[in-house]
């Protein structure tokens, strides 16, 4: 267990989050399919977590680095210790999960999801006719010899070491081959052929299993045993400053799949000697491997048939159209009068691509401009500007070309807005523009009128889909001048805009932040209400959890709630008593940024792309806007209050952040903080049809 510090370690907290998400695909009460699912996220989550922060710890006990330890009591080595020890741990719950209690209730449900067990005789023709058909397009077989044992695994694809037997020569020795398995040109799962009721599937891993010896003739195969390697796969361009960054990024993304090996996951039934060989054919240090099963990429089970669908799968929440923007005729016209705040996915994300379309043919509109971290890969936005400049507006588009696992889909959608005649301003070296924020200039009657769209998720129509975020439009005339002020130093990036309203990283972000602790630090010191309430996906900074302990220490109740890392303590009497951290897991992803600061009952609101990070606060470019209307202000703070209410999906953490479930008291009705919230704003939005 970790020593108490005042800074939780950040990899430990991560590790804390994915349980949780682990917990999720254990608990009986969820849906089987959306257990499945968890368990894919769960495998998604951890695959990217050693390809990213596993393999950066790595590098820091190569160069003796302290970089990993600054906020905890953890030397790099240390860490990754605990690291290895908690998923070597969470990994054999993983394989009893899916072993004792997905694949026996599949069954239950007449579905039959092969594994370890030997085909059945009716399923064979159609195995070896698949492969013979389709698999073997795909199959690079290598036999290494004592000459050559050069070879080459790609990042993240799965493999068959196979031991060989000359056949009639049992005096020579045991040779070893590697076998791909073409999960990335063919589904990982086989639709076989039904037996009365019961539906069949299998693993592509068992078809090329199956086969193996028509690969190998004049061999018998004596074994077949599934390897995988992770590889360091951070392109290392956070601290870039100069030169042509989008060429250094196009060259990294080409070795991206190249890097040094950050795990090897073997089956546990291996032969040691076999492993052995692996390990010194491919230059992998004992510290490297990982102890695995006979499957691997379990984040392929997002893909998993569901024969019997909708059943076995959450119930459907139909989006909800909000009646007054419907009755609109032009969404401009409707912003002059009032703002809109729309909660996905619960709202359709099509009125965001409905702000862009409109613009695209508005006679009026002259000018929009855009931040872009993460675009959907055919995204309606990218085609609704390319269809603006056409028109003869004028667009221009900050696009981030940094952001991780997204550089190539960004950079694609960037090169065709500028053939198109879109004007794109590309990452800046040194600093991420994670601010999710879009501004429309309208000329009409010699009047220039300007719109904003302030978001906390991005501009992204696939991850609307799951994502929960929050989306504003306003006209106020002031935040909309200081988001034209931000958009001209991205640019030009000389004149520092003046800031009243929003609050921006880089330039005021966190002494405002500050200020706003401070005055309810001051409430409380005075006996009057005082509280914060603050939702972000990740804290980590040691200055704003440092004041949060300040805030703590004079009387201030403290509500967290926070997806992912947490690296203040919570619970801790003299430092974070009256600090809660609530974390909530549900068929959709918390995303949401949400800063409310009580103020003596006048309560202050803002919204955001920011979490309470280094990176947030001071790398990147990051919009927290503020939420005057007292309509939607309260709307806000009633969804929030739901969040913190919720005892079905959240859990609070410990001082050692344990994932501790909430319970509901029998007088106490049980609440699922986003079922609640969909009702809430169908409620809501059948008020404001009436």
């Amino acid at each position: 267990m970790q020593t108490l510090n005042r800074y939780f370690d950040r990899d430990l907290s991560w590790l804390s989050f994915n349980y949780r998400v682990l917990e999720e695909a254990k608990d009986p009460r969820v849906p089987l399919y959306e257990r499945i699912k968890f368990m894919a996220i769960y495998s998604s989550n951890l695959d990217e977590f050693f390809r990213v922060r596993v393999a950066a710890i790595r590098s820091a006990i190569k160069v003796n680095s302290s970089e990993f330890s600054q906020d905890s009591n953890l030397a790099p080595e240390q860490l990754l210790a605990q690291v290895l020890q908690i998923v070597s741990s969470q990994q054999s719950e993983f394989g009893k999960i899916y072993r004792e209690e997905i694949l026996p209730q599949l069954r239950e449900q007449n579905i039959v999801l092969y594994h370890e067990e030997k085909i059945l005789p009716e399923h064979l023709p159609a195995v070896v006719n698949y492969f013979r058909n389709k698999v073997l397009a795909y199959m690079q077989p290598v036999i290494f010899s004592e000459r050559s044992k050069s070879v080459f695994l790609v990042n993240r694809a799965l493999y068959f070491v196979v031991e060989l037997s000359r056949k009639g020569d049992e005096t020579m020795p045991i040779r070893y081959a590697l076998v791909n398995i073409p999960s990335d040109h063919l589904p990982r799962f086989y639709k076989l052929p039904s037996i009365e009721k019961t539906r069949y599937y299998i693993f592509l891993d068992d078809i090329v299993r199956c086969n193996l010896r028509s690969l190998f003739p004049g061999y018998e195969v004596k074994g077949a045993y599934s390897i995988k390697l992770n590889r360091d796969s951070d392109l290392g361009i956070e601290d870039e400053y100069t030169g042509d960054l989008i060429t250094k990024i196009k060259k990294q993304l080409d070795v991206r799949n190249l890097g040094v090996p950050a795990r090897f996951l073997y089956d546990k039934n291996i032969p040691e000697v076999a492993l052995r060989f692996m390990m010194e054919t491919l230059d992998i240090n004992e510290s490297d491997i990982v102890r695995g099963g006979r499957y691997h990429n379990f984040y392929d089970l997002f893909s998993l048939p569901n024969p019997i669908k909708p059943q076995l799968e959450d119930i459907f929440l139909p989006s909800l159209n909000h009646p007054d923007l419907d009755r609109q005729e032009s969404l401009f016209e409707a912003l002059l009068k009032r703002e809109y705040i729309l909660h996905f996915p619960y709202s359709p994300y099509d009125y965001v691509l409905r702000f862009f379309n409109e613009a695209a043919v508005d006679p009026f509109v002259t000018e929009i401009k855009l931040t872009v971290y993460r675009m959907a890969t055919d995204s309606f936005i990218a085609n609704a500007l390319i269809s603006a400049v056409r028109n003869g507006k004028k667009v221009t588009v900050f696009v981030e070309v940094k952001a991780r696992f997204d550089e190539a889909n960004n950079l694609k959608w960037a090169e065709t807005m500028e053939k198109e005649g879109i004007k794109i301003i590309y990452s800046i070296p040194g600093l991420k523009v994670h601010a999710k924020v879009a501004l429309i200039i309208r000329k009409k009657d010699k009047k220039r009128q300007e719109f904003a769209y302030f978001g906390t998720g991005n501009f992204n129509e696939k991850t609307a889909l799951i994502y929960a975020d929050h989306g504003f439009f306003t006209a106020h005339q002031e935040m909309t001048n200081e988001l034209n002020q931000v958009f001209k130093y991205l640019n030009k990036r000389k004149e520092e805009p003046h800031l009243k309203h929003l609050l921006v990283s880089q330039f005021n972000i966190v002494p405002r932040f500050m200020e706003l602790i401070d005055r309810e630090i001051s409430h409380a010191l005075h006996g009057r209400p005082a509280r914060m309430i603050i939702k972000i996906n990740n804290l980590e900074d040691p200055v704003m959890i440092d004041k949060l302990y300040e805030a703590n220490r004079a009387g201030v109740k403290i509500d967290l709630i926070i997806r992912s890392i947490c690296c203040l303590v919570p619970g801790i009497s003299g430092m974070s008593e009256n600090i809660t951290v609530t974390r909530i897991l549900d068929r959709y992803l918390e995303h949401a940024r949400v800063y409310i600061f009580e103020n003596n009952g006048n309560p202050a609101l803002f919204l955001g792309s920011a979490d309470w990070m280094k990176r947030n606060l001071y790398h990147r470019v990051e919009v927290v806007f503020p939420i005057y209307d007292p309509q939607i202000k309260e709307e806000l703070l009633q969804i929030t209050e739901i969040q913190l209410k919720d005892n079905v999906k959240a859990v609070h953490l410990d001082e050692f952040h344990h994932n501790i479930r909430k319970t509901h008291a029998e007088d106490t009705q049980p609440c699922r903080a986003q079922e609640e919230i969909y009702h809430f704003v169908k409620s809501r939005l059948s008020i404001e049809n009436t």
